[in-house]
C-alpha cells in the first residue's frame, strides 16, 4: 500500500476533498482541449512582456512612463504573437507527445512574433521610451513559459500517476528496441507499468539513463536487482538477439522466479516500432531461432517476377510457407501439387484469400504417376519447379523401403524428367542433412535423388539445384508439436538419448534461403544451409516444459528410451569428399558435385522402378546400397522404428524402457 493521499483543497459544490493526483489529472484534461490550450498561450504573451520590462529594471519597479508605453504596446504584441503562433500550427499537436519539434516550432513562432513587433513598434513610436533589451528578454520569457508548460504535461503522463500501484519492470537491453519500449511504457495507460531499470552487458552504456531509467548493471547480476528492486516482471527487449544469448538471459530469468516477457523479432516489429501490446512470452523459436537473414530480395524478384513456378508439397510445412513467399515476388502463374486433398484445399484458399487477383492452378496429384505429372507439365510449362514433395518420417520409413524409394527417388526423377524434357529454367530440389553418410532409409532416398538431379544437369539445359539443410521448427510431424502434445497431457516427454543433437533453422528462414540458393545455381549444385550450432534435444525438451510454466522432473517427467534403427546422434550437412565452399551469401555453403557414370544411373534407376513395382525390397536395398555406399543401416532394420518420432523424440504408445524421473543436466 502507498502513503496516504492528502487532499490539497476541496471540491466548492460536493464538499469532497480534491487529492494531488486528482488535480493533475483535471489540469491535463483541460489543457488537451485546444481552446483552453490558445488561451493559456495568450495569457503567456502579455506575462513575457511584462516580465521582460520587470528584468529590465533588475527585478524592481517600472517608470511609470515605461510602463504606461508597455500598456499600450500589450494590444500589439498580442495580436502579432497570436498570428505567429497560429501560421506555425501551434495547436497541430497534442501536449502530452509534445516533443522537439513542438520546441522548433514554439521559437520560430516566438522569434517571428518578437520580429515584427520590433518592426511594427518601431515604426508607430520610433521606440520612445521602449528599452531595445526588452525584446529579447521577452522572446526568452515565452520560449520559457510555452516550452515548460508542455514539458510540465508530457512529464506528468510520462511518469503516470499511480506509481505506486504499477507492476515493476526490469528491461534487459538498453538499446533502440529498449529505449521505444520505456516511452511506451511511460506513456501507457491501458496497463501501469514502472519501469525500474536496465541490465546491458555494454560497459559504455552502465550508468546512463534513457527517459530517466538508468542502466543499473550488466545481465548477469539481474538475479541480485529482482530481490533488491521488487522486480515484478522482466522484459527482453532485444528483437534481434541470436539464439545463444537468448538461452543465457533466459536461464537467468528463469533462476530469478519472475515472469518474464520478450518482444518479437525486429523484423516482425510493425514500423520499427515498439509497443506495450507487442510484448509476448518466450518461444521456443527464440532460443533456436537466428539473428534475421539478409537476403537478396531484388535479385530473387528479377528471378520469379511474371514466371510460371510449379511447386510440389504445396500443402506442406515447406511447401506452404515458399508458396506464401512466391506469391510476394508477383509470379504469372503459381501451380501447386500436392497429393493431400486437405492440404491442397488450405493452401489454395490461403493464398486466394490473401491474394485475389492471383492466377493459381491445384494440382491434386502423386509426383510419382507420370501420366498426370506429364499433363501438369503440358498444361502449365513451368519456368521453375520447386520440388519439396518427400516423404520425411525417418522411423517409419525404416520399415518402408519401397515407399520411400517410389515417391522419394522415383518420385524426384519423374519431376526432373519433365522439367528436363519440358525445357525449365531451373529445379530446385529441397533435401536434408540426413542425405550425408545416411544411416537410414529416408536419407539414402534423399540421397539418391540428389544424384539423379546432380548427374541430369551435365546433360540438361535446366539448372538443377539442390538446397540441404536440417530440421525446422515447427513442420509437420517435428519434436516441436510433439513435444507441447506431450506437455499438454502431463508427461511423460520422451527423448531417445541424453546426447542426441539436432541442427534446427525455422520454416521462414529455410525457405527464404532456398529462394536465394535458387537464384544463385549455375546447376549441378548442392548448397548446405549454414545451420548455427547443434542443439541437444535434452535441452530442447526442458526448455519447452520451462516455456510452458512447468518444471522439468518434476511437474513432467523426461524418460531417455535409447536410439531407435536408423537414428544417429549426430547429424551432418556435408559429406566428407564434398569439399564444402563458401558463396557468396554467409549462410549458404556449397558442396562439391560427387559424380556417378550415367548410363549405370539410368539403369539402376529403371530396376528400381520394376522392384517398387513388383514389391522387391531385398531388391530395392541392394540397389540403394549401390547408389549410396556410404548408407551403413543393417539389413536388420524392423519396424521397432516405427514407435519413434522424428529428431530424438519418442511417440507415444509404448512403454519406454528406462525412464529418468530427474531432471536432467541441462546444456
Amino acid at each position: 500500500m502507498g502513503a496516504e493521499k492528502l487532499p490539497v483543497c476541496f471540491d466548492s459544490y460536493s464538499g469532497q476533498p480534491i487529492h494531488v493526483d486528482d488535480l493533475i489529472r483535471m489540469i491535463n484534461k483541460l489543457i488537451n482541449n485546444r481552446t483552453l490550450a490558445v488561451v493559456h498561450d495568450l495569457f503567456a504573451i502579455p506575462l513575457a512582456w511584462f516580465g521582460a520590462y520587470w528584468l529590465r529594471f533588475n527585478l524592481e519597479a517600472v517608470p511609470p512612463e515605461q510602463l504606461s508605453t508597455a500598456v499600450d504596446l500589450s494590444a500589439i504584441v498580442l495580436l502579432i504573437q497570436a498570428i505567429a503562433f497560429r501560421h506555425y500550427g501551434l495547436y497541430r499537436g497534442v501536449w502530452r507527445f509534445a516533443s522537439v519539434p513542438d520546441l522548433v516550432r514554439i521559437c520560430k513562432a516566438v522569434l517571428m512574433g518578437m520580429a515584427f513587433s520590433a518592426v511594427t513598434i518601431f515604426l508607430v513610436t520610433r521606440m520612445e521610451g521602449v528599452p531595445r533589451s526588452v525584446f529579447p528578454l521577452y522572446g526568452l520569457l515565452l520560449i520559457t513559459l510555452l516550452g515548460s508548460s508542455r514539458l510540465l504535461v508530457r512529464w506528468s503522463k510520462d511518469r503516470g500517476i499511480y506509481t505506486a500501484e504499477c507492476k515493476k519492470l526490469l528491461i534487459v537491453g538498453a538499446g533502440k528496441a529498449g529505449e521505444m519500449l520505456v516511452r511506451d511504457l511511460l506513456r501507457s495507460r491501458a496497463e501501469c507499468y514502472l519501469p525500474v531499470g536496465f541490465v546491458d552487458d555494454s560497459i559504455a552504456k552502465r550508468g546512463r539513463e534513457i527517459h530517466g531509467v538508468r542502466v543499473l548493471s550488466a545481465c548477469d547480476e539481474m538475479i541480485d536487482l529482482v530481490e533488491r528492486l521488487s522486480v515484478d516482471l522482466i522484459v527482453l527487449a532485444l528483437p534481434s538477439a541470436q539464439s545463444s544469448d537468448m538461452r543465457r538471459l533466459v536461464g537467468l530469468c528463469e533462476k530469478t522466479g519472475v515472469p518474464f516477457r520478450t518482444l518479437p523479432p525486429i523484423d516482425q516489429l510493425m514500423s520499427g516500432q515498439v509497443t506495450v501490446n507487442q510484448l509476448r512470452e518466450v518461444s521456443i523459436d527464440d532460443l533456436l531461432g537466428r539473428e534475421p537473414v539478409a537476403l537478396d530480395w531484388d535479385a530473387i524478384e528479377l528471378e520469379l517476377q511474371g514466371k510460371k513456378v510449379l511447386v510440389t508439397g504445396a500443402g506442406g510445412s515447406i511447401g506452404s510457407e515458399l508458396c506464401r513467399q512466391i506469391v510476394r515476388l508477383r509470379p504469372a502463374h503459381l501451380i501447386l501439387l500436392d497429393a493431400s486433398e486437405f492440404n491442397l484445399y488450405s493452401i489454395e484458399t490461403e493464398l486466394l484469400g490473401d491474394y485475389p487477383g492471383l492466377k493459381l492452378s491445384r494440382c491434386l496429384n502423386d509426383v510419382v504417376d507420370e501420366v498426370a505429372i506429364e499433363k501438369v507439365f503440358a498444361d502449365t510449362h513451368p519456368d521453375v519447379v520447386f520440388h519439396a514433395a518427400a516423404y520425411k518420417h525417418v522411423p517409419m520409413l525404416e520399415d518402408q523401403l519401397r515407399e520411400a524409394a517410389r515417391n522419394n527417388i522415383q518420385g524426384t526423377r519423374t519431376m526432373a524428367d519433365m522439367a528436363d524434357r519440358f525445357e525449365c529454367e531451373a529445379f530446385v530440389m529441397i533435401s536434408t542433412d540426413k542425405a550425408v553418410n545416411p544411416a537410414n532409409v529416408m536419407g539414402t532416398s534423399k540421397r539418391a535423388a540428389e544424384i539423379y538431379c546432380q548427374n541430369l544437369n551435365q546433360r540438361s539445359q535446366t539448372r538443377f539445384v539442390t538446397v540441404r539443410f536440417g530440421n525446422v521448427l515447427g513442420s509437420a510431424g517435428s519434436v516441436v508439436p510433439l513435444f507441447a502434445k506431450q506437455i499438454r497431457a502431463g508427461g511423460p516427454v520422451t527423448v531417445t538419448h541424453r546426447e542426441i543433437t539436432r541442427y534446427f533453422m525455422t520454416i521462414p528462414e529455410a525457405c527464404q534461403l532456398i529462394l536465394q540458393a535458387s537464384i544463385m545455381g549455375k546447376g549441378g549444385e548442392i548448397f548446405v544451409l549454414d545451420m548455427g550450432e547443434p542443439v541437444k534435444i535434452s535441452y530442447l525438451a526442458e526448455q519447452m516444459i520451462r516455456l510452458s510454466g512447468k518444471v522439468p522432473g518434476e511437474d513432467i517427467a523426461i524418460t531417455y528410451t535409447g536410439l531407435r534403427p536408423g537414428e544417429k546422434l549426430y547429424e551432418e550437412l556435408f559429406h566428407e569428399k564434398e569439399a564444402l565452399q563458401s558463396t557468396g551469401h554467409a549462410k549458404i555453403l556449397l558442396a562439391r558435385h560427387r559424380g556417378f557414370a550415367w548410363e549405370r544411373l539410368r539403369e539402376i534407376m529403371d530396376q528400381l522402378h520394376a522392384a517398387c513395382a513388383r514389391y522387391d525390397e531385398p531388391a530395392l536395398r541392394v540397389l540403394m546400397k549401390e547408389l549410396v555406399p556410404e548408407w551403413h543401416s543393417g539389413a536388420d532394420t524392423t519396424a521397432a522404428g516405427d514407435e519413434q518420432g522424428h529428431d530424438g523424440a519418442l511417440l507415444p504408445g509404448k512403454a519406454p524402457e528406462t525412464a529418468a524421473k530427474e531432471s536432467p543436466t541441462l546444456h
